[in-house]
């Protein structure tokens, strides 16, 4: 989504241009600039082995002074102070939106609480990369991350409702086509021609197969999302969406031509198996990023099309969002949303500007929930942000949350629980906090940790979601510590009260991050050196003991392949790992791959 003029990327990453002012904040001002890249190296180093191995990109253009630097020298939002939120509306504890501490929330134990990190946005678990490889300068899709400092909330609560609007132009589509040629698949289904499992030892896992990065522009190209379904392993690049087998990486359909460059899809696919891409709708310096195109994940078939139209003055379609909740996908433009059936393409309703100058700034779904952020009373006196959770299927507003005046809602890390990632650029503060089923002030994250989760750049909109190397389950959030190339841990934090559980820390000496929670163990992704291959591994989430054990030994044979991926997509399901690449540098010099998968 479209931000305000003149405001720095959300997401909370990059250094400061300057010291936090004194007096402001939590804690006092740190004594280096934070470090570059999660898992990255500090500003003015040498590209480390960051993000997961990746160096970073080559100078990207300045960007302005981020959020949440340094560690301002009084709490900010927690303690005393009111913080980001006043009590839910719908069950006021007390008078008036900026009432005292609610239940269960009060003074810290000890002033500031540094945590919770700003980072880079893309979206993903980052991939490692190589000492030595080319990437062209990102400008939306790289990433790097910060560290941010975690401060407190109290909450408010005001209703909304949502508004009419014209009908989607929607229909069978016949601009995307079908492709022959042009695709990454002149290896096979299998085929090792790097032989990469030659040298695999006991105990390693093997290369299933892999396939060649298409080609792309030499100013590189998005490659978002990746699903993975029963027997189809889908990746978006560029312009074409292509589909492997699991197993043997063979082709499964497509690939899928688009007449020009993707700029968006859905981060998640619905029950059964739908997807939605978005495409330019020219390739001139004004082109909208307006089409949309829904695919049929197990057959590669097109479905139903739409063009997204403009809202309205500065509500344009020039960059937008998607996301799915059940059987609804929500196309958000920089001040609204239309909702529309995944399966038939049938407009189902609009959000649009309702109560006090409010007008909807992100969606986030998954699962059956909807979240809206909404921007209200901008330019005033009375400028906040709030919080609503949506009937996906009607856009009826189910409860609201008010945002306490200066802080802003950058990220959701879930959305079934909900937990929200904040920012404060007055105080340069940061605050994560999680939320109950009805919209009530649960938990904020109160531990002395400084955080790296994996985010991607958010420059031409506001994107919730996209997060990776972050877990939340029904009661715990995972988040990694920050390392640059050495062992890190996973700290197991409380959404009853924020506090830590337990930790756990890498097996070997490379950071690792959180993937998933499955069957009562938390799925972690370890990242591979320069001469040893990559590992799984799960920890029990329960129990007094919470050491890693490998499901998947990458190969060393594959290390420097597994390292290349800058901005990788990752995925563990069915006993195998997939690593996809999230931006292809355009470099036909570089054997880059687009996507890997490992298995036993």
């Amino acid at each position: 989504m479209t931000q305000p003029p003149n405001q720095p990327p959300q997401g909370g990453f990059g250094a400061p241009q300057d010291q936090p002012p004194q007096g402001g904040g939590f804690g006092p001002a740190p004594q280096t600039p934070p470090a570059q890249g999660g898992f990255g190296a500090a500003p003015g180093t040498p590209p480390a082995q960051g993000g997961f191995g990746a160096p970073q990109p080559p100078a990207a253009p300045p960007q302005p002074p981020q959020p949440g630097y340094g560690y301002p020298q009084q709490p900010g939002p927690y303690g005393t102070g009111p913080g980001p939120y006043g009590p839910p509306q719908q069950a006021p504890q007390q008078p008036g939106p900026y009432g005292g501490p609610q239940p269960g929330y009060g003074h810290p134990q000890q002033p500031p609480y540094p945590g919770m990190p700003g980072t880079a946005p893309g979206g993903s678990v980052p991939g490692p990369q190589g000492p030595g490889k080319k990437k062209t300068a990102l400008v939306v899709g790289a990433a790097v991350a910060a560290l941010l400092v975690v401060g407190g909330a109290v909450f408010a609560f005001t209703g909304g409702d949502d508004g009419g609007g014209k009908k989607p132009v929607a229909g069978p589509s016949d601009a995307p086509t079908q492709s022959a040629s042009g695709s990454p698949t002149a290896s096979g289904g299998g085929a090792d021609p790097e032989n990469l499992n030659g040298s695999r030892q006991a105990g390693e896992a093997k290369v299933l197969w892999y396939k060649p990065a298409p080609d792309a522009p030499a100013s590189g190209a998005d490659a978002p999302g990746m699903w993975i379904t029963d027997d189809a392993a889908v990746k978006a690049a560029y312009k074409q969406v292509f589909a492997f087998r699991t197993g043997d990486g063979g082709t499964a359909w497509g690939p899928v031509d688009f007449p020009q460059k993707i700029c968006a899809v859905t981060p998640q696919k619905s029950a059964d198996d739908k997807v939605v891409v978005a495409y330019m709708n020219s390739g001139g310096d004004r082109a909208k990023c307006n089409q949309l195109q829904q695919l049929d994940l197990s057959t590669g078939k097109k479905g139903w099309s739409a063009e997204v139209a403009d809202g309205g003055l500065f509500d344009s379609a020039l960059s937008i969002e998607l996301t799915v909740s059940g059987k609804t996908l929500m196309v958000g433009r920089s001040q609204s949303g239309t909702a529309y059936d995944i399966d038939s393409g049938k407009k189902l309703y609009d959000k649009k500007r309702y109560g006090a100058a409010c007008f909807p700034a992100a969606f986030a779904g998954g699962t059956d929930r909807l979240i809206q952020v909404a921007s209200c009373g901008v330019g005033t006196g009375k400028e906040h942000e709030e919080i609503q959770e949506l009937d996906p299927a009607t856009g009826k507003v189910r409860w609201t949350q008010q945002v306490k005046k200066g802080w802003e809602v950058s990220r959701t890390y879930s959305v079934d629980p909900l937990v929200v990632y904040l920012t404060n650029r007055d105080k340069k503060a940061w605050n994560i906090s999680t939320f109950t089923k009805d919209g009530k002030f649960r938990s904020e994250v109160k531990v002395d940790e400084k955080f790296a989760p994996r985010c991607g750049w958010a420059i031409l909109e506001r994107e919730l979601q996209g997060c990776q190397g972050v877990a939340v389950d029904a009661d715990t959030l995972y988040l990694p510590t920050d390392a640059t190339i050495n062992a890190n841990e996973i700290v197991a934090i409380s959404l009853s009260d924020g506090k830590e559980k337990w930790r756990v820390k890498s097996p070997v000496d490379e950071p690792m991050a959180p993937v998933k929670v499955e069957g009562g163990k938390l799925v972690a992704y370890v990242k591979p050196s320069y001469d040893t291959g990559g590992q799984v591994v799960s920890v029990p989430v329960t129990g007094s003991s919470h050491k890693t054990t490998a499901l998947l030994r990458n190969p060393q044979g594959a290390a420097e392949a597994e390292n290349s991926f800058y901005d990788g997509v990752v995925e563990w399901t069915g006993g195998r790992f997939f690593l996809s690449e999230g931006r292809l540098s355009g470099d036909d010099d570089a054997k880059e791959k687009l996507i890997m998968a490992f298995g036993d």
